[in-house]
């Protein structure tokens, strides 16, 4: 219990930032509203020290024998999709329409150079020229993240990664290379162009050739550029045409919103049809 305890801080403090020496619109009488709490990792694999930002279920105790389900957002930043993602978890949570869950968002660094694979096409290096670290993000994730949380917090085996544009890319990758790392996958807007398309090219083959994988899979976008949903559409029809009926596949474009508006009705779209209600 004490290295639990000495292990976070009140997101109030960390999370966003309401300090005296950094907010100076909170008075220090003021009563702040705690919203989770914040783990750091000092990441040998990543070389710096990472942060990840908590939601805790209503009624989570650490003695408690109940567990958890796990949602891990990328760009979980506390001025990113975290406090979004959570608060949409929260609110289903409370409605009893997912299982309690706790929300592990993984704060960013450099989401350029940790979503990308490496690539030499000349547009991508252009933009991203410190791009190719996604193989040790990765690994970031499997090897220091994961095992903190399942030593830190009472959770079970069942994880949803959401990832959106370079993190539905990132969350793309995972499935493909090491999907045993989540159960779901929520993949909004992803960035399938990048490197030339190589890695939604090689999708048709992948799926047919690993008829072993079970995972539910949710796709989605908004009204995008033509090639975001050239390649999204790839990525659908190598996963309907593999043969694997123990893949659940969802694919539910949402045309009335765009790359900036998609996330949160994407993401609760997912939550719906993962967890349908009950017919009473």
């Amino acid at each position: 219990m004490t290295n639990y305890i000495s292990s976070i801080f009140i997101l109030c403090i960390s999370l966003f930032g309401f300090t005296q020496e950094t907010d100076a619109r909170y008075s220090s009488e003021k009563e702040i509203f705690p919203f989770g709490v914040v783990e750091s990792i000092d990441s040998k694999i990543l070389n710096e020290k990472r942060v990840l930002n908590i939601y805790l279920p209503h009624g989570y105790h650490p003695d408690s024998v109940a567990t958890y389900h796990t949602v891990y957002v990328l760009d979980g930043s506390a001025n990113e999709d975290f406090p979004h993602i959570a608060g949409l978890v929260q609110f289903l949570n409370m409605y009893q329409l997912m299982p309690n869950s706790i929300v592990v968002g993984i704060a960013n660094v450099d989401r350029y150079r940790d979503f990308t694979s490496l690539s030499k096409v000349k547009e991508d290096v252009e933009g991203i020229p410190n791009n190719g670290g996604l193989e040790k993000f990765m690994s970031f994730i499997e090897k220091e993240v994961q095992p903190l949380i399942a030593k830190n917090y009472k959770v079970n085996d069942h994880r949803t990664i959401i990832g959106q544009s370079l993190g539905g890319l990132l969350a793309t990758e995972i499935l493909m290379a090491k999907p045993e790392l989540f159960s779901d996958y929520i993949i909004v807007s992803p960035s399938l162009w990048w490197n030339d398309m190589a890695l939604v090219n090689s999708a048709h083959n992948h799926f047919k050739n690993h008829q072993e994988l079970e995972k539910r899979i949710f796709v989605s976008m908004g009204k995008e550029h033509p090639v975001m949903h050239e390649v999204a559409d790839k990525l659908v029809d190598a996963i309907r045409k593999s043969g694997n009926e123990k893949i659940t596949l969802f694919y539910q474009p949402i045309l009335t919103e765009d790359h900036g508006t998609i996330l949160h009705k994407a993401v609760y779209a997912a939550m719906e049809t993962f967890y349908p209600k009950e017919k009473e």
